[in-house]
């Protein structure tokens, strides 16, 4: 339970997230039978938030853009009764992955908070280190071999789990560059599988390659690191994952053109299906209202799909 956090053994690399929720929210999952996968890259502008939610209901947010600009997403994606978060994860403290984050823990009630424990002097990652503070909420340090089980089927196959495993930092990063010291984690239910990279460039991606081995790594979806930056997405680590789609989270016109051409055209030859929170999907049809750029895949642990 989360009050044990405390108590967790970090060596043994498991941590298991039983969450109790209220009953209105349980009875809504599990009258309708739902056994998906859930993961929403919001569209914040030129930052990175990504909403997962696994079958039984634990819903984990990792960063959360710059300024108020998840709360309007987040709170499409989340039904008006949910105002609970299991844990929040801030893959690193730069301003465009965690800015939203102070104002997300005012409004909801939150459980766990996980970071790299790279240093930070800027004012709004102090902000943020007061309210985890005030809020008395278990503070975690990220580390390789970490296994967060966000759903627990009870079978025999381990596969059947919704697992997120933290891939780096493997060692201390309290004095790193705050790119370099980026979490970098692979989710994983069943047949699916989603790697999420920060903005870890292209020396931390060699790291995580050399250290864990191009399996480890192997993924249906990338989140692309940098917001597309040519200083991430290098070759070797892109073969590695061999992703079918690569998810570009970055603002509308930004000012420092993101995503990179370089970037772009890496993952065009390697025949990766692009999809980019800046660019909207589809036009609105019949007077329906317009994609906002969020970009939701499902999973029932056989097969991912694109809403």
């Amino acid at each position: 339970m989360f009050g044990n956090f405390g108590k967790i053994n970090w060596r043994s690399g498991l941590v298991a997230f039983l969450v109790v929720a209220n009953a209105l929210v349980w009875s809504a999952i599990w009258s309708t039978g739902r056994r998906e996968l859930t993961v929403a890259f919001l569209n914040v502008g030129q930052g990175d938030a990504i909403l997962i939610e696994a079958p039984n209901g634990n819903q984990v947010l990792l960063d959360g853009g710059p300024a108020r600009a998840a709360l309007a997403p987040l709170g499409r994606r989340l039904p008006f009764y949910d105002r609970t978060l299991d844990l929040i994860i801030a893959s690193h403290p730069d301003a465009d992955h965690i800015g939203g984050l102070p104002e997300v823990l005012k409004r909801y009630r939150v459980r766990g908070f996980l970071e790299p424990g790279v240093e930070s002097e800027t004012a709004v990652y102090q902000a943020l280190r007061r309210l985890v503070a005030e809020q008395n909420l278990p503070r975690l340090l990220a580390r390789r071999g970490q296994r967060i089980i966000l759903d627990d089927w009870g079978t025999a196959e381990a596969t059947d789990d919704v697992v997120l495993t933290i891939l780096f930092p493997d060692q201390d990063v309290t004095n790193w560059e705050t790119n370099e010291a980026s979490i970098i984690a692979r989710l994983s239910y069943g047949q699916s599988s989603f790697l999420f990279t920060g903005d870890a460039p292209v020396k931390t991606e060699q790291l995580v390659l050399n250290r864990n081995g191009a399996a480890a790594l192997a993924s249906e979806v990338l989140k692309v690191g940098h917001h597309g930056a040519k200083t991430s997405t290098g070759e070797s680590f892109l073969r590695a994952v061999a992703p079918r789609f690569a998810i570009i989270s970055a603002g509308k016109n930004n000012r420092y053109g993101h995503p990179a051409p370089l970037t772009l055209g890496l993952l065009e030859r390697a025949g990766v299906e692009i999809l980019r929170t800046d660019v909207p999907a589809a036009p609105p049809v019949d007077g329906a209202a317009g994609d906002d750029g969020t970009i939701v895949f499902r999973s029932d642990g056989q097969t991912t799909t694109r809403d």
